[in-house]
């Protein structure tokens, strides 16, 4: 016996005409990737300017300083554009120049001075407006003014103030029974005085981002451990120091990079002088290039790189520190 079997589907309702002029709607997977080729293409458009940005202002100047530094250029190849390739004989030479291993020392000591005085004082300064006083926005935005000011302005400052004969901090020198002292013109003080300005520069900006970072750590942690009896130091270093951590790291970072190629305040206030007492590796590269009148292009440009270079390694250890810290 053949049982019949039974097509329980509901019917198809007959297809309807489509109208004219009605548009045949897309699969459905060529539509999201018409979607994503659409995002792409919107993430690109505003990608580029800052691409175009970046490889105008930075890829080209690297490439073109790493050329300099391997070809013998004079003043009439680097007009035509025809200097030799000379390899690594710039960098040979600056490291055989007598004025490397002082100019090295001074660019580690004014960099690493600089950079704890400036931190120390910013970090203390980030915990005093902390406490959100009466006037502490005033007194804050006080501290910003050696940060705003063009940094011609505040090294023609120091120049007047350090000055031997008429400048200020002699004259207080001398109301107080001290004899003057020779900051800009001695081969003893010159280094210390381009770094007592640079201090002075520096501590708004560490001022500014360490307090930020302060704004973020909860209250909550400082009331309990009022409540437990923690003395004031004793919530700064359980508390707030390992917390700023983060910041820190990247605040001393910050300042490493800038510090490293300060150049325009050494050579106003002491041309790396005298006799060379507050010359490092930015201002020397700068008299290599520029400082006489026959320039030699390639050495100036291989003391450019050597500094890319230390900046360079110092922020893959921070990256590295930051992984480790994050694991």
């Amino acid at each position: 016996m053949t049982i019949a079997r039974v097509d329980r589907r509901a019917p198809r309702s007959p297809a309807r005409p489509r109208e004219a002029g009605t548009p045949v709607p897309a699969d459905g997977s060529a539509l999201r990737r018409h979607r994503r080729r659409r995002s792409r293409l919107t993430a690109l458009a505003f990608l580029a300017p800052l691409a175009l940005y970046l490889a105008a202002f930075y890829v080209y100047p690297l490439y073109r300083n790493l050329d300099l530094s391997l070809r013998d250029y004079t003043v009439r190849s680097f007009v035509a554009g025809d200097a030799p390739f000379s390899g690594l004989d710039n960098f040979r030479t600056v490291l055989d120049d007598p004025t490397f291993g002082p100019a090295m020392r001074h660019t580690m000591i004014f960099t690493f001075v600089s950079i704890a005085f400036q931190y120390a004082a910013g970090l203390a300064l980030a915990v005093f407006f902390n406490r959100h006083f009466r006037l502490a926005g005033t007194l804050r935005a006080l501290f910003l003014i050696p940060w705003l000011l063009p940094l011609i302005v505040s090294a023609s400052t120091w120049s007047w103030m350090l000055n031997s004969e008429s400048g200020v901090v002699n004259y207080a020198l001398h109301t107080v029974g001290v004899a003057p002292v020779n900051w800009l013109n001695s081969p003893h003080w010159a280094l210390t005085s381009v770094i007592i300005a640079n201090i002075w520069i520096g501590i708004p900006f560490n001022l500014v981002i360490l307090y930020s970072g302060l704004q973020n750590i909860p209250g909550e942690l400082y009331e309990a451990a009022s409540l437990d009896g923690a003395s004031a130091w004793q919530q700064f270093r359980r508390i707030t120091f390992p917390l700023l951590r983060p910041v820190s790291a990247i605040t001393l970072l910050l300042g490493l990079v800038y510090t490293l190629k300060v150049f325009d305040l050494i050579w106003i206030m002491t041309k790396g002088g005298p006799s060379d007492a507050s010359s490092t590796l930015a201002t020397w590269s700068y008299q290599l290039g520029f400082g006489s009148l026959l320039p030699k292009f390639g050495p100036g440009a291989a003391v450019g790189n050597i500094l890319i270079l230390i900046a360079l390694v110092f922020g893959l250890l921070y990256i590295r520190v930051q992984k480790r810290q994050e694991a």
